[in-house]
């Protein structure tokens, strides 16, 4: 006979006659039911871990796209974009005779192209006067050359930049670097259109200045004319 067996018989004849059995000898008791709470209690704490963990997970992503946002881009044009600015700058700033100061452009050009001639005007004062002006026309057309070339390159140059901070924009990681190539684009906009405006602006002051020279032609031939005919009195012979 087995030991458990034994221990059953022994079992049912203590209760039989009411005689307890031994510590030892006595069957363990499996409560199921605190069993069941003990695995439930156990569970809910395995959840409450999880959900920590997973709230740690969420913090961690969190951050990581603050970073990303607050990230700031490493590409920057526009120092080149200003530079390129203070090139044509200088160009303009070179302007001969009539420059693009407002409060010297009416007395200089008065003095260039004066309203008419006096009679006791010479001859080698008109020619030097034609003369003068035209330096002063060819200068402004030799200036606007020199103003479009500088654009002509600036715009050659705008096709590298123009392609670096698309680029950038496409591989922008966070709202910050996005915004940053956004602002980037549109100084880029902007610098073309005050490029554009300087442009312009020569061109405008050279066309202006030789169509005042052709204008003033006239009045120098008035006055060199007058100065040949002289008088209107009739020669008299002594």
């Amino acid at each position: 006979m087995t030991r458990f067996v034994r221990v059953v018989v022994l079992a049912i004849a203590a209760t039989a006659f009411g005689v307890s059995l031994p510590a030892r000898a006595q069957l363990a008791v499996f409560d199921s039911q605190n069993y069941a709470e003990n695995i439930l209690q156990a569970a809910r704490q395995l959840q409450q871990v999880n959900n920590q963990i997973q709230s740690l997970q969420n913090q961690v992503v969190m951050l990581q796209n603050m970073a990303k946002n607050l990230a700031s881009l490493n590409v920057s044009q526009l120092n080149s974009m200003v530079s390129a600015l203070s090139n044509i700058g200088g160009l303009m700033n070179q302007a001969q005779a009539i420059n693009f100061n407002v409060g010297s452009t009416q007395g200089s050009f008065n003095q260039l192209f004066p309203r008419q001639y006096g009679t006791s005007v010479s001859t080698t004062q008109i020619l030097a006067d034609a003369t003068q002006r035209w330096q002063a026309a060819r200068a402004a057309f030799s200036q606007t050359m020199q103003v479009q070339s500088q654009v002509a390159q600036n715009v050659q140059a705008d096709t590298t930049t123009l392609s670096s901070l698309v680029t950038a924009s496409q591989g922008a990681v966070g709202n910050l670097q996005a915004q940053q190539a956004v602002a980037q684009l549109v100084a880029l906009s902007v610098k073309q259109q005050l490029q554009a405006q300087d442009l312009m602006a020569a061109q405008y002051r050279a066309t202006a200045l030789e169509q005042a020279r052709q204008a003033e032609a006239e009045e120098a031939g008035r006055a060199a004319f007058a100065q040949f005919v002289g008088t209107n009195s009739a020669y008299t012979a002594q």
